[in-house]
């Protein structure tokens, strides 16, 4: 697909028939009201019925849904059609979470083939992430999100999905966030870090995140660096916590964690909310750090 193809979702719906942008307009306005399982059903339902009757932005929005579980039951394959048809006609939001979710699938919800609701989603606690709260660590991500205010709370069940996706384990990047923005996705530093995972603006263009105060492209682009950085320095957190912060070049150059105070500081922060000191990586992505593979480590 040509790059000048490519539109926005208010590009894409403005072309709709009015009766669609009716139905994303209703199904908007339940998504933006009070956030409930119910609500992102009942918005589904809209979908469901833009999508049949050929809307674009429908089946972007439904994807999103299917993607993250809200509402419906969490379908990777569901979520990875609906992007793939709706990118194929320019959507380039579809187009970008189609790359995210990384997935090539023909399967269609049944909602969207013939005239019937979709299925609800299982009600969840804290979206599957597992809490152990017997530990007695006083520092623990698990202890910080249960004392996360609620309106930050939305963060968690984005983070652990995408973590999935990116085969991170997302206590990890909850414990990177908490520490990087406090879960706040209009967070800014002096050095022009943005979003909840302090994207600096080289890392943002580096992984593709045109927008880094979008939550969600803001997490892909700071999955998509952590995921690297585990395979570089083999799964080694301290070492991939420390370039996170600094970069690999003065962990390199250092062959170690740089003796910078702030570096130092942020490791022993996300590693005493994270609690481990390796986490698994694929060998796939990057050869291992020069110095640390003549180590033979």
């Amino acid at each position: 697909m040509e790059a000048a193809a490519l539109q926005t979702p208010t590009a894409v719906l403005a072309d709709e028939p009015p009766a669609l942008r009716r139905l994303m307009q209703q199904a908007s306005e339940l998504e933006s009201g009070v956030d409930t399982d119910d609500n992102a059903w009942r918005a589904a339902v809209l979908y469901c019925e833009a999508s049949r009757s050929g809307s674009i932005e429908g089946q972007y929005r439904l994807g999103v849904l299917y993607a993250f579980g809200k509402g419906v039951p969490e379908s990777r394959p569901f979520a990875a059609t609906l992007f793939s048809q709706a990118a194929s006609q320019g959507h380039a939001q579809a187009g970008q979470m189609l790359d995210s979710i990384q997935l090539s699938s023909a399967e269609l919800p049944a909602c969207v083939t013939q005239a019937q609701l979709p299925e609800k989603a299982p009600t969840r606690i804290f979206q599957d992430l597992q809490l152990d709260m017997a530990s007695g660590n006083t520092l623990s991500i698990e202890h910080f999100l249960q004392a996360l205010p609620a309106r930050k709370r939305w963060v968690i069940p984005l983070a652990t999905t995408l973590s999935a996706w990116y085969s991170l384990d997302p206590r990890l990047v909850l414990s990177v966030i908490a520490v990087e923005s406090n879960f706040e996705t209009g967070a800014q530093s002096p050095k022009a870090a943005m979003g909840l995972m302090q994207l600096i603006p080289g890392t943002a263009e580096r992984f593709n995140v045109r927008n880094a105060y979008n939550a969600t492209q803001n997490m892909r682009g700071g999955m998509a660096y952590l995921r690297w950085l585990l395979a570089y320095y083999r799964g080694n957190i301290a070492y991939t916590l420390a370039a996170y912060n600094a970069g690999e070049g003065r962990v390199d150059r250092y062959k170690g964690i740089p003796p910078y105070p702030e570096t130092r500081a942020y490791v022993r922060r996300v590693m005493g909310l994270y609690g481990r000191s390796s986490h698994e990586f694929d060998e796939t992505i990057t050869d291992a750090s020069p110095w640390l593979a003549a180590k033979g480590r």
